[in-house]
């Protein structure tokens, strides 16, 4: 499978030396360019996987540079993440606005940066895959409306199922919209392996609650020959037909009477591994399945399977771009609220505690001589100790509140609704609660204790204002805290 290209266009020649060097090191062809000028000329010349840019160059703006790049019909696809020193706040939401794909902040952090180009290096594959499968959809859809009587009806179900639908909601459309082009009474699509001794009926015309129903192949032979084969499977009658010789036996011992007369099974393959099949049958009373009736119900089957699969690329893009927002919310080492994501967060109980004149507590928790551990013990039994204490703080918080790692060995909590002598008792409690905790890994090194020293800022108060001031009042009780001579708690 060939590696993806990446371009890269920057013009610190530093960037674009280690982004270059961080992304060929993990298996991807780079092409670095310096400035927007050379950008243009590599993406005439090929259009890569992926495209890195910086918004601030002196031969030209990148955002004007990108506004230029989506409008063209060659690179709409093409993911594009923007590179920049300048506040967030101000250049994602341009960048985004425009059709960027992401924002990463300079100076980026390399496993940051990888697994943002990792993910939209997948969302652009799914993507052209995605298009791929419409514009085959749309072609069938053209096909079928030159046909007869029995294709309009096949358009008829295409025009329902290309709606936004997961897919157990399209499995569901399917059998209704089938059944009712194919006048019968029984459709159904199973999910099953081959060889495989059961299946999984997962939608039924004849019964609309049913969800998730095991069966077991051997009292259905033309679904296990349909997934043996991998071939469509045509019975015109249950009565004579061969590969019902033992089934039918079975039927007379048991005295089970079946009314179906006639059935169609259809095997269908979707990404990553479902097979399945389509089953539709006729009771006694109808007419008997033909050739014109299988070929219907394979133009069913194989539009509707590029729909699913269209769907099941929907659903794990929004998944992709769910982790990714994840990632880009939280410590990869504590697996708390970082920073950035914390501050959005305070700025909302900010506003909500002066809506509802309430108030709110910041303890800002910084580890004792904490340098001593890592210079001790190495910093993989530091970071065990970080991950301790974020456990720590997770046990001790109430619902409401909010904790996150601020840097290093600093720590924040958020307390909602909380007054300064209710957060003093909580820091207290935080405090003790550290100084009692035996740090100690698995018995290899001696006892390992520490102590926290605890700032505690309040809001609403004089001259806090915004986020950043809540913070500053937090750090200056810190250093109170730690003068007066650490593992213990100022406001």
């Amino acid at each position: 499978m060939p590696m993806s290209r990446i371009l890269v266009a920057d013009d610190d020649p530093s960037v674009l030396e280690s982004v270059t060097w961080l992304l060929k090191e993990n298996g991807y062809e780079v092409v670095p360019t310096n400035g927007g000028a050379a950008c243009l000329d590599q993406l005439e010349r090929r259009s890569p996987d992926l495209l890195l840019l910086d918004i601030l160059m002196p031969d030209a703006d990148g955002l004007q540079l990108l506004e230029r790049i989506k409008s063209d019909e060659r690179w709409r696809d093409l993911p594009v993440l923007m590179l920049s020193a300048q506040p967030p706040e101000d250049a994602s939401v341009r960048s985004l606005g425009l059709g960027a794909a992401d924002f990463i902040r300079k100076p980026y952090r390399p496993k940051e940066l990888l697994a943002r180009v990792q993910a939209h290096l997948r969302m652009g594959t799914v993507l052209r895959a995605t298009r791929l499968a419409l514009v085959r959809t749309e072609e069938a859809l053209v096909r079928a409306q030159q046909d007869a009587d029995s294709r309009r009806k096949l358009v008829d179900i295409l025009h329902e199922v290309t709606g936004d639908l997961s897919v157990s909601e399209l499995f569901h459309l399917l059998v209704r919209r089938a059944a009712r082009a194919l006048g019968v009474s029984h459709c159904s699509v199973v999910l099953a392996r081959p060889g495989e001794a059961s299946a999984v009926v997962v939608a039924a015309y004849e019964n609309p609650k049913l969800q998730q129903l095991t069966i077991q192949l051997d009292r259905y032979p033309e679904l296990k020959a349909a997934l043996d084969s991998g071939q469509p499977v045509l019975v015109e009658d249950l009565d004579t037909h061969p590969l019902y010789e033992g089934v039918r036996h079975v039927w007379g011992i048991e005295g089970i009477e079946i009314p179906i007369r006639s059935v169609i099974a259809l095997p269908f393959t979707i990404e990553r591994g479902q097979y399945g099949v389509f089953l539709v049958r006729r009771t006694r009373d109808q007419e008997p399945f033909g050739a014109s009736d299988l070929e219907f119900a394979q133009a069913v089957i194989t539009a509707a399977v590029a729909v699913i699969q269209r769907a099941q690329m929907v659903e794990s893009t929004m998944a992709d771009n769910a982790r990714l927002e994840q990632l880009a919310q939280t410590d990869p080492l504590t697996q708390l609220l970082n920073r950035r994501a914390l501050t959005e967060r305070i700025t909302a109980e900010m506003e909500r505690a002066l809506r509802y004149d309430s108030t709110l507590a910041l303890l800002m928790i910084d580890l004792d001589h904490f340098k001593r551990v890592n210079d001790t013990y190495g910093h993989l039994v530091g970071d065990d100790v970080l991950r301790d204490v974020a456990k720590l703080l997770v046990d001790t918080i109430r619902v409401s509140d909010i904790v996150a790692r601020y840097g290093g060995e600093e720590f924040l909590v958020l307390l909602p609704e909380t007054d300064d002598a209710g957060a003093e008792s909580f820091a207290d409690r935080i405090r003790a609660a550290v100084e009692e905790h035996d740090f100690t890994d698995s018995g290899e090194h001696p006892q390992l204790r520490l102590t926290s020293s605890i700032g505690v800022a309040m809001y609403p108060a004089a001259r806090i204002e915004s986020v950043e001031d809540l913070f500053a009042r937090a750090d200056a009780a810190l250093y109170r805290a730690k003068a007066d001579g650490r593992n213990r708690v100022r406001l």
